[in-house]
């Protein structure tokens, strides 16, 4: 139920504010899944600093140490589709009390080892994939869950909340990893990590979800659910922005979480404390950020707040390159902090307000994805260059681009508060099919034919064609317009879909935006009665298709 370096995709669909900040807290699953979360986050930040001080010790080299931050990262770029698509298909509380179960078993393992010395970089890497693994799987079923336990008007301020434990936690464990690392020893960072799931598991057990509304269709197949996903995410404009901003900041930010051990040892020249209070105050400027975050939201718009933290964290990294004293570097980190938050928690309100609830965990999943994979492609280029041409001449050089690109990045315009409902309409008619047949059987053609005047036709043809990427975002493999040359003004819309199950599921996905489009389109029609639809389906003998 944790990720490093932050949560993204927080959910948070456009609501009106809640009456309170802390108003999400008299929910009870909200609270106890908070607090249970808070601990979890601890301990994954006690674990972070343990695995990044331990290669420190195992191999200094920039290229090792950006490995650690790589081997967490790479795991959720390789398998958060797949979580997303089985988080939209399976019940996601069961769904998380097994992945929690089986990260507990990892991490405990992995103390075993530690405190019995048989860990090698090797063995490091391997099990910080696995629990890398684990944050992959549980990543999309924990964002997905959060709107179920507020009211809809509450959701922001859980949002906020939820930014402010995850950073609280950063700010509280790395400082605690800092003071139990020299006594203790490095073992007790890893011990305590797998004790902290505890709470999580218990959490997860007590909660009992209201049950949703049952769907009559059966789920669709893994690979075409994960297939499903991406597809929306292509004909999404806004998410697709997102995405491209996300890749324009994470690629060249990543730098310095990768480096934040050598940053501490050999910038700073100081030892594990250096590198917890550095991690620390990352979490303290983060929360500080969140605080300020609604007065900026006021001045800036969604893209101006990226642009703003990517400045920010430029700053920061050039305060890490040139620092040589622990101050500068704490300054650093405070900005960092604040910046990293401001630019994340701008692009989960961005990515959440372009989906819809049927397909929420898989475009998180995607969102997560281009988020790790950028971090994790980062981490390991940045790491080259650190090593061939210094850490502090790294950081510079990647600060001075990130301000580059991310001006260049303003192209790529984000959604404001004012999304669109995406809400299920469920106003398409159900059809009655008086052929029988299997329902998984296709492909199907739906043709709709519009009457319209030829002064309305360059209006009409503007309205149909921005109503084409709904219907490709919700099943449609092919999609066309055509006009009759003999009867002009006599259009007929089609689209294919490769099954009549999913043609059904169409009917399921279709929102209160999609509505408003299509009611822009029907306005044009002047025929009698309203556009006719026809469904047609291939034809089959003895099973199959002729020919």
């Amino acid at each position: 139920m944790t990720s490093s370096p932050d949560e993204p995709g927080q959910p948070t669909p456009p609501a009106p504010a809640a009456a309170s900040s802390w108003a999400p807290f008299r929910h009870a699953p909200f609270a106890t899944l908070w607090g249970a979360t808070v601990v979890s986050n601890m301990g994954m930040w006690m674990n972070d600093v343990g695995a990044g001080w331990l290669m420190t010790e195992l191999n200094p080299s920039p290229q090792m140490v950006a490995l650690v931050q790589a081997a967490t990262t790479l795991p959720v770029f390789l398998f958060a589709l797949l979580a997303g698509a089985i988080a939209d298909l399976v019940d996601r509380r069961r769904m998380l009390l097994v992945i929690n179960a089986l990260t507990l078993l990892c991490a405990a393992a992995f103390t075993a080892l530690v405190l019995a010395d048989k860990v090698t970089i090797e063995v490091l890497l391997v099990f910080t994939f696995l629990l890398g693994t684990g944050a992959a799987f549980m990543a999309p079923a924990w964002q997905a869950i959060v709107p179920r336990l507020v009211p809809r008007a509450d959701l922001p301020a859980a949002v906020a909340l939820n930014s402010m434990g995850i950073n609280v936690a950063r700010a509280i464990g790395p400082a605690l990893a800092g003071m139990i690392i020299v006594p203790l020893g490095i073992a007790t960072l890893f011990a305590l990590n797998a004790v902290s799931r505890i709470g999580i598991l218990a959490a997860l057990c007590w909660w009992s979800p209201a049950k949703g509304s049952a769907n009559a269709l059966p789920p669709e197949p893994i690979g075409q659910a994960v297939f499903t996903g991406l597809r929306y995410a292509a004909r999404s404009t806004p998410l697709k922005a997102t995405l491209a901003r996300a890749l324009c900041f994470f690629l060249f930010a990543s730098l310095y979480w990768a480096m934040l051990p050598l940053i501490a040892r050999e910038q700073l020249r100081g030892g594990p404390a250096t590198y917890g209070l550095l991690m620390a105050m990352i979490g303290l400027g983060a929360v500080i950020g969140a605080f300020a975050l609604p007065a900026m939201r006021r001045k800036l718009k969604p893209s101006g707040l990226v642009l703003a933290g990517s400045v920010g964290t430029a700053v920061a990294m050039t305060l890490f390159g040139l620092g040589q004293h622990v101050s500068l570097g704490v300054i650093g980190a405070l900005i960092a902090g604040a910046s990293w938050l401001a630019v994340l928690s701008t692009l989960n309100v961005s990515v959440q307000s372009s989906l819809p609830d049927w397909v929420r965990a898989r475009g998180l999943a995607v969102f997560i994805t281009v988020y790790y994979g950028a971090m994790a492609a980062g981490s390991l280029a940045w790491g080259q260059v650190a090593a061939h041409i210094g850490v502090a001449n790294a950081l510079l050089a990647s600060a001075a681009v990130l301000v580059l690109v991310g001006l260049w990045a303003t192209r790529f315009g984000l959604p404001d508060d004012k999304a669109p409902d995406l809400a299920a309409s469920a106003h398409w008619p159900q059809v009655l099919p008086q052929l029988e047949f299997d329902r998984d059987r296709g492909p199907v053609m739906v043709e709709i034919t519009y009457h319209v005047d030829t002064a309305d036709r360059p209006g009409f043809l503007k309205a149909i064609y921005a109503f084409r990427e709904e219907r490709y975002r919700d099943g449609a493999y092919d999609w066309n317009v055509f006009e009759d040359v003999e009867v002009p003004g006599h259009f007929t819309e089609y689209f294919l879909v490769g099954s009549w199950l999913d043609h059904l599921r169409q009917h399921d996905r279709v929102t209160v935006a999609d509505k408003e489009l299509q009611s822009a389109v029907a306005s044009f029609h002047n025929g009698d009665g309203p556009p006719k639809v026809r469904h047609l389906l291939a034809p089959q003998v003895d099973g199959r298709k002729p020919g």
